[in-house]
């Protein structure tokens, strides 16, 4: 009989327990998108009765990072704990988008058996027709007649079921391939999160029964945002036309309805640790001794709309690598870079890529744009950031000015425009607050929101560096674009309301102006060549003098005068066995140390003009250089 009054006990209790536990409704109130990442802000309202109280927030995204975790509008209630948790009993609940394209797939998948079943039919019918008719030419003495029946009816039904078999397999294609259509539409409007939900439990103790309306935050990943921009320019002779769009993703599992968005440039998935810089002590090192490097400081984030990437990779001094590894990182999709150091790789589902050569530092870039050029530096040295521009590199540093101080912290309440409400400038990110509430489903779809559309003076010019491209790309040099907040990303370029290709914005530099390119004008020629004007090669002693001159040709084909920016080079030695003499520049502007000549030249209509430069090479006769 105590055994019987225990277990009731631990029954009763169990179930009391069970009473205790409360599953609460809540909704999404407001959404922060970070760079990586997002915060949602949910509210819900809860009865308490006196003492331990044990709250159940469900149908949450799995995606959340249980630290993050805040909890307000508790008034005179404490918090005992604070518990997440996967449900794995617990499932996604389908839209009806997703149920009906799941219903079709079904459909389709039965209809595509069935006739697969009835092929295997004629095909046993098929083998069995020949069976029998090499059993009876075996076992029976047939006569003439009997031996035209046999064959008319072999020759008749073996004739429909190839005739069946072809429909069957027509129709079957058919179907296969609209399984593969509406297997991908629910690839789009479906994620990989669906069989799992998330679960927050939270005991509260209350002195009093009482009503709360609490304000639950929390981060979670597999969502964010990128820029977007697009640029339109009329002619040379009006201003930049820009649209500043955030495009944001998500796939946390938990549909975003009608909520208040606010866009923010901030990435707490950044590591936000200071370092420490502790004394440096000169010791031997052994063989293979390699230097730490800065921790680099690229502000390119993940875009997952790119499908295929191409690019150029060169060296420190521009010059192309061939040979160069490029892995997408966590799988095994890869290519190399061609003799002029160019590749090209369809994306399949990494987010960054690898950039590997031997001699050289590994480069690990996200996947931002679907031109991604970059400049490798020797492992040897101290790597400087390697910054991604439209027709080229440079460094750069982050900020143009020291950070702000607390006290001028810049925050823009009133209206920004017509689809930001207002702008808020913190200390370490920028916050766009849109007005209108937006629904974004948890899939692989993109939505698209324009943060700002303003217009820049811009200097228009024309650039061309002809030993690497004689193609002349028409340039943009904008000025006072800081207050706009701009990030690093890709941009649509439109140019005489024709689309002109796409380029990169990096605006994180230290110049007072941002150069963008605008795509390459035809009607501008440009060829460069090798003269024979005197003896190439020649031998003194035991050296090999090589003597080089080109000459470069300009010709404006437009209606109305262009300025360029010629850029070409004069090899500089590394190695004092290699001397080089009689440089001549004529009217360019010479960096000694770099090599870089710079032509500003303004052009005509229809004019045209030369440029000429010449060296001579002096080296060992038993040694090849790389001229």
């Amino acid at each position: 009989m105590k055994t019987y009054t225990l277990a009731f006990l631990i029954l009763i209790s169990f179930l009391g327990y069970a009473d205790s536990e409360k599953k609460i409704d809540s909704t999404i109130d407001e959404v922060t998108i970070y760079l990586s990442g997002a915060q949602i802000k949910r509210s819900a309202r809860v009865n308490l009765k006196p003492g331990t109280n044990e709250i159940v927030l469900s149908h949450l995204s799995p995606n959340i990072e249980k630290n993050s975790i805040q909890i307000s509008g508790l008034k005179k209630t404490s918090i005992l704990s604070i518990n997440f948790n996967i449900d794995y009993l617990d499932k996604k609940k389908q839209s009806k988008d997703l149920e009906i394209l799941h219903h079709r797939l079904d459909s389709l998948l039965f209809q595509k058996n069935k006739l697969e079943n009835i092929l295997s039919g004629l095909g046993q019918e098929k083998k069995l027709l020949d069976n029998n008719q090499r059993i009876s030419s075996n076992t029976e003495s047939l006569s003439l007649e009997r031996i035209k029946q046999i064959s008319t009816y072999y020759r008749e039904r073996a004739t429909q079921i190839q005739d069946r078999t072809y429909t069957l397999t027509v129709e079957i294609d058919n179907i296969t391939e609209q399984i593969t259509n509406v297997s991908k539409e629910i690839d789009k409007l479906d994620d990989d999160t669906k069989e799992e939900r998330g679960v927050i439990s939270l005991k509260l103790d209350s002195a009093l029964a009482t009503n709360l309306v609490l304000e639950i935050k929390y981060n979670v990943t597999k969502a964010g945002w990128f820029p977007l921009y697009d640029i339109k320019s009329q002619n040379t002779q009006k201003p930049i036309a820009i649209a500043y769009k955030a495009n944001v993703y998500q796939q946390t599992g938990t549909d975003w309805t009608d909520a208040n968005i606010i866009l923010s440039t901030g990435d707490p998935t950044v590591n936000t640790i200071k370092p420490v810089l502790n004394t440096k002590y000169l010791n031997f090192t052994y063989r293979n001794y390699n230097p730490s490097t800065a921790v680099n400081r690229y502000s390119y984030k993940y875009n997952p709309t790119v499908q295929v990437v191409s690019g150029i990779v060169n060296d420190q001094n521009g010059q192309p690598l061939p040979g160069v590894n490029i892995i997408e990182t966590g799988t095994s999709n890869g290519t190399q870079t061609d003799f002029d150091g160019r590749y090209n790789l369809a994306i399949t589902n990494g987010n960054a890529l690898s950039f590997s050569y031997i001699g050289f530092t590994s480069e690990s870039l996200p996947i931002y744009s679907s031109v991604m050029n970059i400049n490798m530096e020797p492992a040897s040295s101290s790597l400087e950031e390697v910054v991604v521009v439209g027709y080229g590199s440079s460094s750069s540093s982050r900020f143009k000015n020291s950070p702000p101080s607390y006290s001028s912290r810049k925050k823009e309440r009133k209206e920004y425009n017509q689809v930001v409400e207002n702008k808020e400038e913190g200390i370490t990110n920028t916050k766009f607050r849109i007005k209108k509430k937006y629904t974004i489903k948890s899939n692989a779809d993109v939505t698209s929101i324009e943060i700002d559309n303003f217009e820049l003076d811009a200097q228009y010019k024309h650039y061309v560096a002809p030993e690497l491209n004689e193609n002349v790309f028409l340039t943009a040099k904008l000025g006072n674009w800081e207050k706009f907040n701009l990030l690093a990303g890709e941009a649509n370029i439109y140019f005489e309301g024709s689309y002109a290709g796409k380029t990169n914005i990096d605006p994180l530099s230290t110049t007072d102006s941002l150069t963008i390119s605008l795509g390459i004008d035809p009607n501008i020629i440009v060829e460069r060549e090798q003269l024979n004007n005197y003896k190439s090669k020649s031998f003194t002693g035991s050296n090999r003098i090589s003597n080089r001159e080109y000459k470069i040709s300009l010709k404006n084909n437009k209606q109305n005068p262009v300025s360029i920016t010629l850029k070409d080079r004069i090899p500089v030695s590394q190695n004092k066995e290699i001397k080089l003499d009689n440089i001549d520049t004529k009217d360019a502007k010479y960096d000694q140390k770099t090599g870089i000549m710079t032509w500003n030249i303004e052009l005509l209509a229809n004019q045209k003009t030369e440029k000429q430069f010449s060296y001579q090479v002096r080296y060992p006769k038993n040694k090849r250089i790389n001229l």
